[in-house]
């Protein structure tokens, strides 16, 4: 297999999070644009997968990264964990009501698993991460040629 192949392969293999994924297979770095100084920021942060989409959210609170994207969707995200790669990426805000429910019904689901691979407080509500939660789609800019793969519906 060449190396591009098995590169992409592994990137693959990453992105496939499943609620037996463990906290350190969820744990990526981003890198966005500050909102106010157009400076690079990187934070560690969870990434969910949940109707075969991806995305980035965290518990319910107001979130500079989130500030950021609204400002520049564009952003990097960095495989850490078994492979490493830095991925050209948009994220793409959530704000209608019934599917924000659809997504975090999943999320939080797969956060309240008897191993709690989110390291939070349980049980943790639906509704609390609804009202309070940001939640972005990640959009990788390069689609990857196994998108198949990945249960990924076509996009809207």
């Amino acid at each position: 297999m060449d190396t591009l192949a098995s590169d992409r392969d592994r990137i693959i293999s990453a992105l496939s999070i499943t609620p037996a994924s463990s906290a350190r297979e969820r744990t990526v770095d981003i890198t966005t644009t500050g909102a106010r100084t157009g400076q690079p920021r990187r934070i560690e942060i969870f990434f969910y997968r949940a109707l075969g989409r991806w995305f980035l959210s965290s518990t319910p609170a107001r979130r500079s990264w989130y500030a950021n994207l609204q400002v520049d969707p564009a952003f990097t995200f960095h495989l850490k964990h078994g492979v490493r790669a830095d991925l050209a990426a948009t994220a793409l805000p959530v704000p209608d009501p019934e599917e924000r429910r659809r997504i975090f019904t999943e999320i939080v689901a797969d956060l309240n698993q008897p191993s709690n691979p989110g390291w939070i407080t349980q049980p943790t509500h639906v509704d609390d991460w609804i009202a309070g939660s940001p939640l972005m789609e990640i959009r990788f800019d390069l689609l990857l040629p196994s998108d198949a793969l990945l249960d990924r519906p076509a996009p809207r």
